[in-house]
């Protein structure tokens, strides 16, 4: 995209800049949870430009929302990722340091209480391969192996587990 040739101007002026606050409401309303919906603009207004200087674009606004609708799918996928950090790695002992923060290590063992409850909570099958994933740090295929199960359902119960656990602390644990 090059801003200094006049036509490239001109397109931008008469056939994209006249969408950018419908298409901004569109977002924001299809996609609530978009983390940043103005540097997704940007990026398709950047890759409507682009299309425009490799070979005219027939109709700017269908591109516009068709480019923003695919951006920000990829942008929820992204968001979906869960990365697990095993509870065996905690440390514990960090709680009775005289560094720490007796405030942000109460909070931190209430969180940890309210998240064993959550886990007790959950269905038994659930339950017991999310802690194997999670307090364990077994990896799902290690988790598929030694309970007898297929690779589909350690991941769907982990799935299921992490859905749940979110809805409890979304809700204050009451589950």
């Amino acid at each position: 995209m090059n801003p200094s040739h006049p036509e490239s101007s001109q397109w931008y002026l008469t056939e994209v800049q006249p969408h950018r606050e419908a298409l901004r409401t569109w977002l924001v309303a299809r996609f609530p949870t978009l983390p940043d919906v103005d540097d997704l603009m940007q990026e398709t207004i950047v890759r409507v430009m682009r299309a425009q200087e490799s070979g005219g674009v027939r109709s700017a606004r269908a591109l516009l929302f068709a480019t923003a609708r695919n951006l920000a799918l990829d942008a929820l996928r992204r968001q979906k990722v869960v990365h697990y950090v095993p509870m065996a790695g905690l440390d514990a002992s960090a709680a009775f340091s005289d560094e720490s923060n007796v405030v942000a290590s109460v909070a931190q063992q209430e969180e940890l209480e309210l998240l064993t409850r959550i886990i007790q909570s959950l269905p038994d099958r659930c339950r017991q391969i999310f802690t194997l994933r999670t307090a364990y740090g077994l990896t799902q295929q290690q988790i598929a192996d030694r309970l007898g199960v297929s690779l589909s359902t350690v991941e769907k119960q982990t799935a299921l587990g992490i859905q749940l656990c979110a809805k409890a602390f979304a809700e204050g644990g009451a589950r």
